[in-house]
């Protein structure tokens, strides 16, 4: 297959580089730089003064503006939309023979497009496919089904029925395969009847009840709860009669300072007591620690337990880690599910209780994902059409190179209003009404109207057409921190006019 790259002069450098780095030994390609510096302004014309009938393809940058048709028609040679970047055109190319690009969408969407289409697919058919221990309102639990992300509501009995909603429907929107309810330590029995009911009502994902408190745990699942969190030796005699349908998750006795084998022990001789009650569904947690406090050495006693046990679904509690270390979430959750992969875990626990741990449930959604397909693969986590890359690039644009004539910067000293008004932007964060899933917005109020969007651009836009803006100095400080607007909302942060970010 031959193909055309058509490039301006200022990127001839960078799509040459890029070109020597595509893989596909069956393409062979060739670069033409026309008679324009910026690549983008390519247009109809100068594809006029080429000869390119002895071309299989014509790839065009992804960001011109112009109509190919006419060519086509003419030349019978397909012009399609490369990349929007130059650095990215080895990349492209080693699917120029296998997928059909576009004459409108640039081919870094496209294929990003199709990938994670893909991806998506594969997850669906493989979950369709694969094998279980049980399930549980329609939901696969262990074997070679995806891991499952059970998120905790904290505290769930403290809430109206209300606001235990909202959560739980937000909770589901963002990919929860299962909503536990935790009980406060001074919940009562009509409290936690009233959490199971509000969300099974509210939910279609099974629902189970998180607390050792043996009253709880029995109302609860006579309300309906279908999971039960978390029996051991203190409370089964009182809670497993009630619970031989009910899948458990059964937790060791003994101390977190406890060897290894002990808590193994312990574990298993209480899944053996649970078995004597004709408990048929069970869920082992051999418990994972916090990092510091015996992190590594719980890992090696779910692994132990796990070649012990290789038929009991594994319980992975993600939280008790990513709620006690400062550092992203994005990364610790990836991580985490990759380790619980490997370790054969079946559920990935995590609660969203503090604000930096916002976001986990579809971080370990995705994550999850990643490692079906990484395991279907056999190959590593990475490339698979799905990622939990937000702030890391897997291509880094080239750097521009400072001209050796410029003009330096001066910061002005003094600030007038701008005698439009001023304008004060705030954001609101996502949630739920009528049972829809509404993001969050930019808020601008001005003292004449208020501009809601989630564009910073277009939020602009209205504003200078309102003519709630007349000064250019006080346009670019609006177009500044509504853009930091807008990256809080896509980063899941929370925005304070004019504070750090």
């Amino acid at each position: 297959m031959k193909v055309l790259v058509l490039t301006g002069r200022l990127a001839e450098q960078t799509v040459e580089r890029a070109v020597d780095a595509t893989t596909e030994k069956d393409i062979d390609v060739f670069v033409k730089v026309v008679d324009v510096d910026v690549a983008s302004f390519i247009t109809e014309r100068h594809l006029d003064a080429l000869d390119i009938s002895g071309y299989d393809m014509v790839l065009v940058p992804g960001l011109v503006s112009g109509n190919f048709s006419a060519i086509e028609k003419r030349c019978g040679v397909p012009v399609r939309r490369g990349p929007k970047h130059a650095v990215d055109i080895g990349f492209v190319l080693n699917f120029a023979d296998t997928v059909e690009f576009s004459r409108s969408v640039p081919a870094c969407e496209l294929l990003s497009s199709k990938n994670r289409k893909k991806a998506f697919e594969t997850v669906v058919q493989l979950e369709a496919g694969s094998t279980c221990a049980f399930t549980v309102r329609d939901t696969r639990i262990g074997g070679n089904s995806r891991m499952k992300v059970m998120a905790e509501v904290v505290s769930a009995d403290s809430f109206s029925v209300a606001e235990l909603s909202h959560i739980v429907r937000l909770f589901v929107h963002e990919g929860a395969d299962i909503i536990d309810l935790g009980m406060s330590l001074d919940a009562q029995v009509e409290d936690a009847i009233r959490a199971v009911k509000t969300a099974r009502r509210v939910c279609d994902v099974p629902v189970s009840i998180d607390t050792l408190d043996p009253d709880l745990l029995a109302a609860s699942i006579d309300e309906g709860a279908n999971l039960c969190l978390s029996l051991n030796s203190e409370n089964m005699d009182a809670v497993a009669p009630l619970a031989v349908d009910v899948p458990c998750v059964i937790i060791p006795n003994l101390k977190h300072d406890a060897s290894t084998k002990a808590n193994i022990r312990s574990l298993e001789k209480n899944i053996a007591a649970a078995k004597e009650y004709k408990i048929k569904y069970i869920i082992a947690d051999p418990v994972l620690d916090a990092i510091n406090h015996g992190f590594s050495k719980s890992v090696i006693r779910f692994m132990e337990f796990h070649k012990r046990n290789p038929d009991v679904p594994l319980f992975f509690g993600v939280g008790n880690v990513s709620e006690l270390v400062d550092i992203d979430s994005t990364g610790v959750n990836g991580l985490l599910a990759g380790i619980g992969s490997e370790i054969g875990a079946s559920i990935l626990f995590t609660p969203e209780f503090s604000d930096k741990n916002k976001g986990s449930i579809r971080e370990l959604k995705i994550a999850s994902e990643m490692m079906v397909l990484s395991k279907h693969r056999e190959s590593a986590p990475k490339d698979l059409g799905i990622d939990l890359l937000r702030l890391k690039e897997k291509r880094r644009r080239p750097f521009d190179i400072p001209p050796p004539m410029f003009i330096p910067v001066r910061a002005l000293t003094g600030w007038e209003l701008d005698p439009a008004g001023c304008v004060k932007i705030s954001i609101t964060e996502g949630n739920v009404q009528n049972g829809k899933i509404l993001d969050g917005m930019i808020v601008a109020s001005h003292r004449n109207g208020v501009v809601i969007g989630r564009n910073a651009s277009e939020v602009l836009d209205t504003l200078i057409e309102r003519r709630f803006v007349s000064t250019l100095r006080h346009a670019g400080y609006l177009g500044r921190e509504l853009a930091r607007a807008e990256l809080a909302l896509n980063l899941g942060r929370s925005f304070v006019q004019d504070d750090e970010f």
